[in-house]
């Protein structure tokens, strides 16, 4: 018999390595995991629409654009996923990521959130409605062990 492949979706903050972190502690743990995640170049995807479609009338409508042909992606990643994790970071506000959170709840995707102690209360809700709430990626990479293998390391 075939060991299940789990699809693993991470979302949020770009600004880091955290990503390769989850992916590095999977694969030595020797996890069944794909990950997958949102386009993580801030350029390509702010730029999508109007490098593929041409020239937005403002600012505005280049990030309605954008936005929209970034949710296709988004949104069937999600859908595919069996866990995501939802990273915030410290120094900007990933509304992508708040958004992404809500999404993962509305179609019944269990998530992870991954955040520093000092946006606790700026992320309650968010919190309120995922399956766990990590502070490091190595926290993480523990809580995918647990539940896709259900062993405890002590």
């Amino acid at each position: 018999m075939t060991e299940r492949i789990w699809t693993v979706y991470l979302s949020g903050e770009i600004h880091t390595d955290w990503r390769e972190q989850i992916e590095d502690g999977a694969k030595k743990a020797g996890l069944p995991i794909e990950f997958v995640s949102p386009v993580t170049v801030h350029e390509d995807s702010d730029d999508c629409a109007v490098a593929i479609l041409g020239e937005a009338p403002s600012d505005f409508w280049k990030d309605q654009m954008g936005s929209r042909m970034n949710a296709i992606r988004t949104r069937n990643l999600i859908e595919a996923a069996d866990i995501a994790v939802v990273r915030f970071g410290d120094k900007y506000r990933q509304w992508n990521a708040a958004f992404d959170a809500g999404f993962c709840a509305a179609m019944g995707t269990p998530y992870i959130t991954l955040h520093d102690e000092a946006v606790n209360h700026a992320l309650k809700e968010v919190d309120g409605a995922a399956q766990a709430v990590a502070r490091t990626p190595d926290q993480v990479v523990k809580i995918l062990k647990y539940t896709l293998s259900g062993v405890l390391d002590r």
